[in-house]
């Protein structure tokens, strides 16, 4: 039932509002973002719609967090990159970009640290350069699409989002441990893959120690089904996965 579990917590936090990502899906968008939290394999997705055009104006949104150490050692690993240690997550996925697929991103977002600022600083950006963004395709890592979507929901209200999660990369119990029949590219150990997912749904949860309104008030408010919250105390009481703590390096 463990994996059973993590599998109900992938399949809620990893928002997608749309079975494929296409035009005749996704319809018209005026800016696609890929957040920089995304494992490798986000900007696989994101290489596709730009030689799609999927949308007006593509951007990349990442400086630094807590992520960015696993990006840059992915990049090293898939690119034999070794200049890569003071590089944010757009320019090591917009390098990325141009080397494997001979396309690039519109505008870089360099430093944001955190899911918060993510949306904060993409949105100030396209204000900024005048993009419209009355239609906004998300591009975010499995753990913290749902995450990103609510903060769109609170800070840009009238926008319409489309959600569609790098991955759904599903847990599996192999050889009586938890791991990953079929991993796409870069993916997360899988005991950090556990605890981030672990660590969303304190966060989503709209309490008083939750990001939404009756908590901290970072996101809008999202109603967690009663079916996850008890997966996920299921597996607290399992002692599966400690939630990800927010790093302060990064919180401000």
């Amino acid at each position: 039932m463990i994996a059973a579990h993590l599998n109900a917590l992938v399949d809620f936090c990893a928002q997608r509002d749309v079975g494929a990502l296409s035009r005749d899906e996704v319809g018209d968008v005026d800016v696609a973002i890929l957040f920089g939290g995304s494992i490798l394999a986000g900007g696989d997705l994101f290489a596709r719609a730009i030689a799609d055009e999927l949308a007006a104006c593509f951007m990349i949104v990442g400086g630094r967090g807590h992520s960015t150490d696993v990006l840059r050692a992915a990049m090293r690993r898939r690119m034999g990159w070794d200049d890569v240690a003071g590089l944010t997550e757009a320019a090591l996925f917009d390098r990325y970009l141009t080397e494997r697929y001979d396309v690039r991103a519109d505008l870089l977002e360099h430093e944001s640290t955190n899911c918060g600022n993510n949306v904060r600083n993409a949105l100030a950006l396209l204000a900024d350069k005048g993009v419209p963004h009355r239609r906004i395709l998300l591009i975010q890592d499995a753990s913290m699409q749902r995450r990103m979507d609510a903060g769109f929901r609170l800070l840009a209200p009238a926008a319409r989002i489309v959600n569609f999660a790098a991955h759904r990369t599903p847990v599996d119990l192999i050889g009586g441990e938890l791991g990953f029949r079929s991993p796409p590219e870069g993916m997360w150990p899988v005991d950090r893959y556990v605890s981030m997912l672990m660590g969303e749904i304190p966060r989503l949860t709209d309490d008083g120690d939750g990001y939404g309104p009756a908590g901290r008030g970072f996101i809008a408010h999202v109603t967690v089904p009663e079916r996850i919250q008890q997966a996920y105390e299921a597996l607290r009481r399992a002692g599966v996965g400690a939630p990800r703590a927010a790093d302060q390096r990064w919180a401000g």
